[in-house]
């Protein structure tokens, strides 16, 4: 008898579930390389797909949103590699999934969260400052020139136009209109209730009847109901670059760090909008 064969063909026997962890604010990445973009995400989302044969992979969301470009390209490879492998993807939500952190977890088959989760948020957002004001009051003359009417939109040094915000506005509701249209096609006949779509938030035990997820459940217990308690798991993780793990990632940061500043700023005052 070989006892070590025996353990390696039940290794091989019990289910692999592939985990890929989305956690943070959403965007392109700032100049300290931070936040969950599709650039980043996607040879992780590609290896948690293709590597050892996963019987399906399990997103952990906890984010608060942020762009909504990132978001639909994120979910968009999630739902290539899915239908492509046939793999099912569940999405199981932390403390947040809303707004593009909901836009995330409705790329999985099936969504669970906490009954204490923060779930929704289905709206757009744009906010910024009038200063134009402030700077006259401190004797500041400003000065832009422009080639092109239009170039300084929402300039917050100048009073605001209507046009302006007309022009904004529009942009809103077509990037709304897409949030919308992504939800109720991976949703479908489970969301019910009112209007889902005004960006209101709701707790996990609220999100189970409106439809926006499927049921109360953490990742391992649910994965271990699913597939067996030797189920396996595997998180896979962005490769962190070399400078990074010899402890160098703030060398040379210059004139960086104010940049670093402002995508810190913005990423707490995300944060804060849910009371975390």
């Amino acid at each position: 008898m070989d006892p070590l064969g025996s353990l390696q063909r039940i290794i091989r026997r019990a289910p692999l579930v592939s985990v890929i962890r989305l956690h943070g604010t959403i965007g392109a990445g700032g100049r300290l390389g931070g936040g969950l973009n599709d650039h980043a995400l996607a040879p992780v989302i590609e290896r948690a797909f293709r590597r050892g044969a996963p019987a399906a992979v399990a997103l952990s969301v906890n984010s608060p949103g942020g762009s909504p470009v990132q978001s639909a390209l994120i979910s968009a490879r999630i739902r290539r590699l899915a239908e492509e492998t046939g793999i099912p993807v569940f999405a199981f939500c932390e403390d947040v999934a809303a707004s593009g952190g909901y836009w995330l977890a409705s790329a999985a088959d099936e969504i669970w969260a906490d009954a204490s989760s923060i779930i929704g948020s289905i709206g757009v957002i744009s906010a910024g400052f009038g200063l134009h004001e402030a700077i006259g009051r401190l004797g500041i003359e400003r000065r832009l020139h422009v080639a092109g009417e239009d170039k300084a939109l929402l300039d917050p040094f100048r009073p605001e136009r209507a046009r302006d915000v007309a022009r904004l506005e529009r942009i809103l509701k077509g990037i709304h209109a897409e949030f919308i249209a992504h939800v109720r096609a991976r949703r479908g006949a489970r969301l019910s209730g009112g209007d889902l779509f005004t960006g209101e938030i709701w707790l996990g035990a609220e999100a189970v009847d409106n439809g926006l997820i499927d049921g109360i459940g953490h990742l391992v217990p649910k994965m271990r109901e699913r597939y067996g308690a030797r189920v396996r798991f595997a998180v896979v993780e962005p490769r962190r670059p070399l400078l990074r793990r010899l402890g160098m990632a703030g060398a040379g940061l210059g004139a960086g760090f104010g940049a670093g500043l402002a995508d810190s700023l913005e990423e707490r005052a995300l944060w804060a909008r849910y009371g975390l």
